[in-house]
């Protein structure tokens, strides 16, 4: 119990779990003793050691303590595995799957685990008033099933000294954040709108924001490009935050173009006196300083004693900034010489706003798998360009195993270890036997998941792990020197097979086994893939712990079909926000041929015939979007041999950013001659992409947008249909649409804003591509096919 006065000082709240992993730093948290994060993987090993347990042992008890420190009380709440009786003694079980084999686990566990075990021990003697407590770490190798355990026994004494040792550490850390966290609310007290007037429809969208916020359910909204959408939805949230309602933001979304526009909010809120911290998130291969440093266990200076420097270089970077972006992760990294995707991690985890792809929240292999429940409760999702995650959710919930990495895996480890060679070796076996059994049709689908292909990949598992392992302690760097690509190959297929296993264990209705056989790259090649066919149950299931996620866009198009393919429940908001724009700001052209493959080649010419004549009509930037690469480029040598007088830019697969920014930056206004840009519908010049004013004069559309034809688009078609769906819809159309009304989209931006769209498709008078078209996109002027300098007739529908 604690004292009056102790009941008078200011509370801080924290859980065991990030108290111990921030004063008890250990690689454990990210070495073979990792948890593992799939919660179904933590289910199944818990009801393993649930079986061996009595009738009256407790599990999952919730434990509460508060400890005075200092001007502060700390309420330290958590909840162990199991509290049992062994030989009359109390003692907490705390339950670890690990990946690597029991025998390879150094002394008597980890740290870590034992800090997290003592204080659970703390919290119990202190509530029950035990003065003895014995604590018991329990380890269950993930894919064996094996189990060993370690124990010790503490008197309450030790138990409360250690935990005021826990707290003490803890403490200054914890000081800096409760300083922020006032100076954080008091700015957003005095926060206003950061522009002199909101835009038409802002306000709308903002209050229905807010609104969402506070009742804690999600909002699907559909609002157009150019009324300033970020700052709509960041703004309510941030106020939510200063009034106590959410403590964190995370604005997701799936392009670096998106993200910079997020960043770009926050700033312009900053000059108006907003203090938060807030850090964008940059994907390992992108951030990481391989350049200078071999990018592997026991050869990164920045890697190698990590956990020694990281809370002196969280504490720096959160005492002097606040916009934390890619540059100043950067900078802070090199300072303190700590990996920089490592880094932006653990800075996350203190921070009041994250930016970052869909992957840190939705990704089963990638999100913030530290946050706890709590937090979740007090933070709200804001999904930038929402129509994306429908196709990336499906990616996320998918897995897909070669057997050319097995094969090669079988040739290359026969000498460097003969049990990976063995484990690929029954895995590439059983590939032949399915491309035989399949020869005939060159593929098959599958309602069950492919249990011996699985049973198969969990000794391959293992065994990676174990040389893996083994590699990264044992003169790593000198290996890495002589067999690198060996082992840079077994690491990208142990992570595919974890994936697999990991995504199986998610396999349900909404799935199917598609397998394909064939020749690839010249080559005989099978896959397997377990194919997510509709991804709204594991998104909802992603975002469940959130108090709120606000998904906008604007193609969401038709707002049933997303709300169903993102998992809304019944009372979620739905808002649709008219567009600002007016009709005279657009002149809409439509050319009606026919651009279904096997009409290309004849629409290539008046293509041609029209892009020349356009060229001619207007001086201008215009950007021309096509449904393939290869049409692209047969449309584009075609119109080069015309000799036009217009300047061109190509858009090609596999761009660098350099090269993406040259693109861009050529859309210049005032030139002197047309500028073409040819680009594919769906690319990064298709959304997210802003040129407004004279940077952009037209659009030329070609094509619906449809996916191309295949057998995986069949099988979504098939499942949809038979779930009383429009299933050509659903796996054609609205994908395709979808595309269409992003390209079109990046035309006008602003109220200032007019210029020229030209769609080329009979479709588009069509149902239901007709109906899917933006109002102010319906009403256009049908050109004639000899080109545009011919008669135009008025076609409105």
């Amino acid at each position: 119990m604690t004292g009056t006065g102790d009941r008078m000082k200011e509370a801080i709240h924290i859980s065991v779990r990030p108290l111990v992993e921030y004063v008890h730093r250990s690689g454990s948290i990210h070495s073979g003793f990792r948890s593992n994060s799939s919660m179904l993987e933590g289910t199944r090993v818990h009801q393993v050691i649930q079986k061996g347990y009595r009738e009256h042992d407790r599990k999952e008890v919730y434990l509460r303590t508060e400890i005075p420190y200092q001007d502060a009380l700390f309420i330290v709440e958590g909840r162990c595995d199991w509290l049992i009786q062994l030989d009359g003694v109390w003692t907490v079980d705390e339950i670890k799957s690990i990946s690597l084999p029991l025998e390879e686990i150094q002394g008597d566990g980890q740290p870590v685990h034992w800090a997290q075990a003592f204080l659970y021990a703390y919290m119990i003697a202190r509530e029950e008033q035990h003065h003895t407590m014995q604590v018991q770490l329990t380890y269950v190798q993930a894919h064996s099933e094996d189990i060993r355990r370690f124990r010790r026994q503490l008197s309450f004494a030790e138990l409360e000294s250690f935990a005021q040792e826990m707290i003490a550490g803890y403490a200054p850390y914890a000081f800096l954040l409760r300083a922020h966290a006032e100076k954080r609310d008091a700015s957003i007290g005095t926060l206003d709108f950061p522009f002199d007037t909101y835009r038409s429809g802002q306000r709308t969208l903002a209050g229905s924001v807010y609104k969402t916020i506070a009742e804690g359910v999600s909002l699907f909204a559909k609002a157009p490009t150019g009324i300033g959408k970020t700052i709509s939805t960041l703004f309510p949230a941030i106020k939510a935050i200063g009034e106590g309602v959410v403590s964190r933001v995370y604005y997701v979304t799936a392009r670096t173009t998106t993200r910079a526009a997020a960043e770009e909010a926050y700033a312009k809120m900053q000059t108006q006196g907003l203090h938060m911290h807030v850090v964008t998130l940059t994907a390992k291969d992108k951030i990481c300083f391989k350049d200078e440093n071999d990018c592997d266990a026991g050869a990164c200076s920045m890697c190698e004693g990590y956990y020694d420097r990281i809370n002196g270089a969280v504490s720096d970077i959160l005492a002097n900034e606040t916009l934390m972006t890619r540059a100043v992760i950067e900078h802070y990294a090199r300072k303190h010489r700590v990996c920089p995707f490592e880094f932006s991690l653990d800075v996350a985890y203190a921070s009041d706003g994250i930016i970052s792809d869909y992957n840190y929240v939705f990704d089963p292999r990638i999100s913030l798998k530290r946050l706890l429940e709590e937090q979740k409760r007090k933070g709200v999702v804001l999904v930038d360009e929402a129509h994306n995650l429908v196709e990336r959710g499906r990616d996320m919930f998918s897995a897909e195993m070669l057997k050319s990495s097995f094969l090669e895996l079988k040739r290359e480890f026969k000498l460097l270890s003969p049990k990976i060679a063995a484990a690929a070796s029954a895995v590439n076996a059983h590939m032949i036997t399915l491309r035989k059994l399949h020869a005939d049709a060159g593929k098959a689908v599958k309602a069950s998941a492919p249990q011996e292909l699985l049973e198969l990949l969990v000794p391959f598992v293992e065994a990676a792990e174990r040389e893996l392992v083994t590699r990264g302690s044992v003169n790593g760097a000198q290996h890495a020197s002589s067999t690198g690509a060996a082992y840079a190959m077994l690491l990208d297929t142990y992570f595919a097979a974890q994936n697999m296993l990991r995504i199986a264990a998610l396999y349900d209705e909404r799935y199917v086994t598609y397998i394909r056989a064939g020749i690839e790259a010249g080559r005989s090649e099978v896959r397997v893939k377990l194919f997510c066919l509709d991804p709204s149950h594991l998104l909802g299931q992603a975002i469940k712990g959130y108090r709120s996620t606000i998904y906008f866009s604007a193609t969401l198009t038709p707002l049933a079909y997303y709300r169903d393919m993102l998992g809304a429940k019944e009372e979620d908001y739905t808002l649709q926000v008219p567009s600002p724009f007016h009709q005279e700001q657009w002149d809409v052209r439509l050319l009606p041929l026919s651009i279904r493959y096997r009409d290309r080649e004849r629409s290539k010419g008046a293509i041609v015939n029209m892009l020349a004549g356009l060229a001619e009509e207007r001086k201008g930037n215009i950007l021309v979007f096509f449904p393939s690469y290869p049409y692209l480029r047969e449309v584009y040598e075609e119109f080069i041999i015309r000799d036009v007088p217009a300047d061109t830019l190509v858009q090609s697969p596999g761009m660098t950013e350099p090269e993406r920014d040259r693109f861009l930056e050529a859309f210049q206004p005032g030139q002197e001659r047309t500028l073409l840009g040819f680009a594919v519908l769906g690319g990064v010049f298709a959304e997210g992409v802003d040129l407004p004013g004279d940077r952009l004069n037209g659009v030329v559309v070609v094509g619906v947008g449809l996916p191309q034809i295949g057998a995986e688009r069949d099988v979504l078609r098939e499942y949809f249909a038979e779930q009383g769906r429009n299933g050509f819809n659903y796996a054609y159309v609205y994908p395709g649409m979808n595309k269409v009304l992003q390209a079109g989209g990046r035309l006008i931006r602003t109220e200032q804003d007019e210029g020229l769209l030209v769609l080329v498709d009979d479709r588009f008078a069509k149902e239901p591509y007709a109906s899917l078209l933006p109002e102010e996109w319906r009403s256009y002027r049908l050109v004639e096919q000899a080109g545009l300098g011919k008669e135009w007739t008025d076609y409105e529908f």
